[in-house]
């Protein structure tokens, strides 16, 4: 097989952005996938860090915070190309890293984020007048009610309206917003029809679940057309239709533009030469096959996908290329006493540490190997759920590592 210029391993969010940027790059790309990411359970919108403008709160980070190892110019880079690419695959993203914007959970919260998708933008519901929440008939975890009782906490001048939908199409039974999306598929006039009962004007908003379609806007901007009012869609529960639709958005884009990908391609050890990778071994139903590369990046998600796993306290282990990890050593660093606490949780920091081309280093600060850059939730030394930065490291860490 002839050596690819970068061959990625993983295909969550930090992986499809690598190869596209590698892509992008003029790069012979190979993704090698071993079950279908983390994007499915994903809200579809991107945090950078937290509820603050990220372009400020990141100079206050550690040095050993991936966000340093990365920099603003490689960050502020990659959330412009993957706006890029998204616009692409017709799923447009609103952002930047000077401000977040509001999305609308599925409970009645309010969550800020930089990049979101363009059908869940709430930064234009203070200026309506009146907010109609849509509650179809069937659909389970969705609690108009309890949505609207929530969003009054944010806007008490509002009035809100609890509208109830009953879609024939939907099949009378219980359904999840994943069965919704898919139904609504090809069905998008008999939603806009009874959207249009409502007789909302171009003063208010219409609240929905996340339903409209698994791909693109197609579904939105057909059924957007024939109304007045904005509609805005929640998020929900995983599996998560705009979490899919960003998903297929990349694959997409991949597969147009010639990015050979590998299913069920596990990935059991690297092929090494001194500091140099020369390529990865596959595992199969049949035998072990070498795939070469010029360059490796490594997208394996960490602890939640196995990219690092631990069967021995105190012994984490990468798996593909024995890259040492980083630890909080003893159990009283472990874990904070209360889950839901106001402090990172120390297991959470687990993972490898880079030097600024993201290629993994020892205890001295060396660079291990040449040409394997490591990305995503493998890296060590940030709590991405805690400060909410997993997004934007996964995409920011893609860029830098695909084009260093």
């Amino acid at each position: 097989m002839k050596p690819f210029d970068v061959i990625v391993v993983g295909s969550g969010l930090a992986g499809l952005m690598a190869a596209a940027t590698a892509l992008d790059c003029g790069q012979r790309v190979a993704l090698l996938t071993y079950g279908s990411g983390s994007l499915p359970l994903a809200s579809g919108a991107i945090d950078i860090l937290g509820a603050q403008a990220p372009d400020v709160a990141i100079k206050s980070l550690p040095a050993h915070h991936p966000y340093k190892k990365i920099g603003l110019k490689a960050l502020d880079a990659a959330t412009k190309f993957f706006c890029e690419v998204t616009a692409q695959a017709d799923l447009s993203y609103v952002g930047r890293l000077s401000a977040q914007i509001p999305i609308v959970t599925a409970v009645g919260t309010l969550k800020y984020s930089c990049l979101v998708p363009e059908s869940m933008d709430a930064s234009n519901l203070i200026n309506k007048k009146k907010v109609y929440v849509v509650e179809l008939k069937g659909l389970k975890d969705f609690y108009a009610a309890m949505l609207v009782d929530n969003l009054k906490k944010h806007f008490p001048d509002k009035i809100f309206n609890v509208a109830k939908l009953d879609l024939d199409f939907l099949g009378g039974r219980d359904i999840t917003c994943m069965d919704a999306a898919q139904l609504i598929t090809g069905n998008e006039q008999t939603l806009a029809d009874g959207l249009k009962t409502l007789n909302a004007t171009d003063e208010d908003a219409i609240i929905i679940p996340p339903i409209l379609g698994l791909e693109g806007n197609t579904s939105r901007t057909e059924v957007k057309s024939q109304l007045r009012a904005q509609i805005i869609e929640t998020t929900c529960l995983p599996p998560s239709p705009p979490g899919i639709r960003l998903q297929r958005a990349f694959i997409k884009y991949l597969q147009k533009s010639g990015v050979r990908i590998f299913e069920s391609s596990k990935v059991v050890r690297g092929v090494v030469e001194g500091k140099k990778a020369t390529g990865v071994v596959v595992e199969n139903a049949v035998r072990e096959k070498v795939f070469p590369a010029r360059k490796i990046i490594l997208a394996t998600g960490g602890f939640y996908s196995g990219g690092i796993t631990m069967r021995e306290f105190d012994n984490p282990i990468e798996p593909v290329f024995d890259i040492p990890v980083f630890f909080p050593q003893g159990e009283d660093k472990w874990s904070n006493p209360q889950l839901f606490s106001d402090k990172p949780q120390g297991f959470a920091m687990t993972g490898i540490f880079t030097d600024e081309n993201l290629r993994p280093i020892d205890e001295h600060g060396k660079a291990l190997f040449d040409n394997v850059h490591v990305v995503g939730a493998n890296l060590g030394g940030s709590d991405f759920i805690f400060e909410r930065s997993a997004g934007g490291v996964a995409i920011a860490s893609a860029y830098k590592s695909a084009t260093v």
